[in-house]
C-alpha cells in the first residue's frame, strides 16, 4: 500500500461527513502497514467543537493499540489539520503525518508551524487536488 491508498480511504471518511452535513474532512490511521483507525468530522453531529477526524481518528487509534503514543504510527488526513489537531498529533508523537489540501485559513502551518512533535515527518498534497474539489463543493453547495 502506497499514500495514494491510503489517502483514498481518508478520502471515502470525508464522504461520509459531507453526507452527514458535517464538514468533509476524513482521517485514517495506519500503523504497520494496517489500517488501525478511520474516522471523519463529528463537530456537528455530536455538537462539540473538539470532533475533528484527527481528534476521532487519534482517540480510535490508541484505544485499539492500548496506549497514548502512536510513535509508530501515521495519520492520513484530507485537509491540513488546525493548531487544536497539530497539539494532539504532537501528543501522540505521531511518527508521520499525511494530509491532502492545504488550509490557508485555519491550518497550523499558518499559526503554530512548530506545533509537531520534532519527529513527525510530513508529506503534504498527497491526492491534494482530490481533497480540495471535495471541500470546494461541499461550501459551495451551503451557499446556495
Amino acid at each position: 500500500m502506497d499514500d495514494n491508498y491510503y489517502m483514498k480511504q481518508a478520502l471515502i471518511e470525508a464522504r461520509k461527513a459531507s453526507e452527514r452535513g458535517e464538514v468533509p474532512v476524513g482521517a485514517v490511521v495506519v500503523c504497520k502497514d494496517r489500517i488501525i483507525a478511520r474516522a471523519h468530522n463529528l463537530t456537528e453531529t455530536l455538537t462539540d467543537v473538539t470532533a475533528h477526524a484527527e481528534m476521532q481518528a487519534i482517540t480510535a487509534a490508541a484505544s485499539t493499540l492500548g496506549g497514548k503514543y502512536l510513535n509508530e504510527c501515521t495519520l492520513y488526513v484530507t485537509v491540513e489539520p488546525c493548531v487544536m489537531c497539530a497539539g494532539a498529533i504532537a501528543w501522540a508523537q505521531m511518527r508521520r503525518l499525511v494530509f491532502g489540501a492545504g488550509d490557508e485559513k485555519r491550518g497550523y502551518q499558518r499559526y503554530a508551524s512548530q506545533a509537531l512533535h520534532p519527529k513527525t515527518a510530513v508529506s503534504q498534497g498527497v491526492l491534494g487536488e482530490e481533497c480540495a474539489v471535495l471541500m470546494k463543493d461541499f461550501f459551495a453547495a451551503k451557499r446556495r
